[in-house]
Parts: structure tokens; C-alpha cells; sequence
């Protein structure tokens, strides 16, 4: 064997090693962002399955405003819709409209004392609370993990073999103006 072609062999060997490498850093970041997505998932569902009981415990108290009941029985079902189809930008709306329904919920219980002591209704609060906090947790690993997956399939030599395997950006969980602005409770009671 000639050394040209020994060259050749041991540097066509490191590009594909490097091939390799690429190709195994692109599949661990594809598994990051869908570990992400699942965890997002599993909180959703967690919540779809709590919001039932808050907003059965609130339909008990006759005088309570069935509108917002209504909406965030709505809104539950746009998200669930959306989680089930895995529709990124859906979602993001859906959650604005499920949020501000919650937060207008949460605040017409302050005007129904009774409601605000039962027990049962302080627990939901709580595990609803519980449940918004860790889903934003989740949202914001999930934004950074499509984040670095997009960067990574665009940047050069990785986007030859992003491209030759069909990989392809993954969109971010985004939130209008509206529902990232803070919430006045003052329009939540009177909407």
C-alpha cells in the first residue's frame, strides 16, 4: 500500500468518525427535545385531569360566575387538543386562554369566602398552582432544548449531515404579548 493511499484510508476514516460524532450528537439533542416535550406532556395531562374537580367544586356554589367555569372548561379542551396533536404554536395559545381562564377562577374565589375555606378547593388551588409552576419550569427546558437543537443543525460541518439525515428545526413554545403581560386582577373581576 502506497502512503497516498494510507493518507487517503486514514483520512477518509477520520472524516467518517467525525460523521460519526455529529450524527450521534444530533440524535441525543433530537431525544432532548422530545424528553422535553413529554415532560411538558405529562404536566398537561396531570392539570387536564385536576381542572375537572376545581371547577366542580366552584359549579357547588350556585352564584358562582358559570361564564368562567365555561371558558375554562373551553380553553382545558383547546389544550388537550393540541397536546394530543403536538401542535406547538396551538398550544401556546391554547395555554394563554387556559392561564387567564385559571387566574380569573382563582380570583372570583376570593369573593366567595365559604369556597375559599373549603378544603378541597384549597388543596385543588394549591395542586393547580403546583402544577402551573412546574409546567413553566418545563416550557422553559423545552424552549432550550429546541434551541440548542436548531443551532446545532445550522451550524457548519453539522448541518451537511442535519441535512443528509432529514433533520429539521423544531419550533419554539411561544406566548403573545397578551398572555405575557402581568395580570390585573381588577380587569379579571370585572371582565
Amino acid at each position: 500500500m502506497s502512503v497516498s493511499s494510507a493518507l487517503g484510508l486514514a483520512l477518509l476514516a477520520v472524516v467518517l468518525t467525525y460523521g460519526v460524532l455529529i450524527y450521534n450528537g444530533l440524535v441525543r439533542l433530537k431525544h432532548n427535545v422530545a424528553r422535553a416535550w413529554s415532560n411538558i406532556d405529562v404536566l398537561l395531562k396531570q392539570r387536564h385531569d385536576e381542572l375537572p374537580r376545581l371547577v366542580e367544586v366552584c359549579r357547588h356554589y350556585k352564584q358562582f360566575e358559570q361564564d368562567t367555569l365555561v371558558r375554562v372548561s373551553e380553553a382545558r379542551a383547546r389544550v388537550a387538543a393540541a397536546r394530543e396533536a403536538h401542535d406547538v404554536p396551538a398550544l401556546g395559545a391554547a395555554e394563554g386562554q387556559l392561564r387567564s381562564g385559571v387566574d380569573r377562577l382563582f380570583a372570583l374565589a376570593e369573593a366567595y369566602p365559604e369556597l375559599k375555606a373549603n378544603e378541597h378547593f384549597m388543596r385543588l388551588h394549591s395542586r393547580i398552582t403546583a402544577l402551573e409552576n412546574a409546567i413553566a419550569d418545563r416550557r422553559e427546558w423545552y424552549n432550550e432544548s429546541v434551541n440548542v437543537h436548531n443551532i446545532r443543525i445550522e451550524q457548519f460541518p453539522d448541518l451537511l449531515v442535519a441535512r443528509l439525515f432529514g433533520y429539521a428545526t423544531q419550533p419554539l413554545l411561544r406566548f403573545s404579548a397578551a398572555e405575557k403581560a402581568n395580570v390585573s386582577m381588577n380587569a379579571l373581576l370585572r371582565a
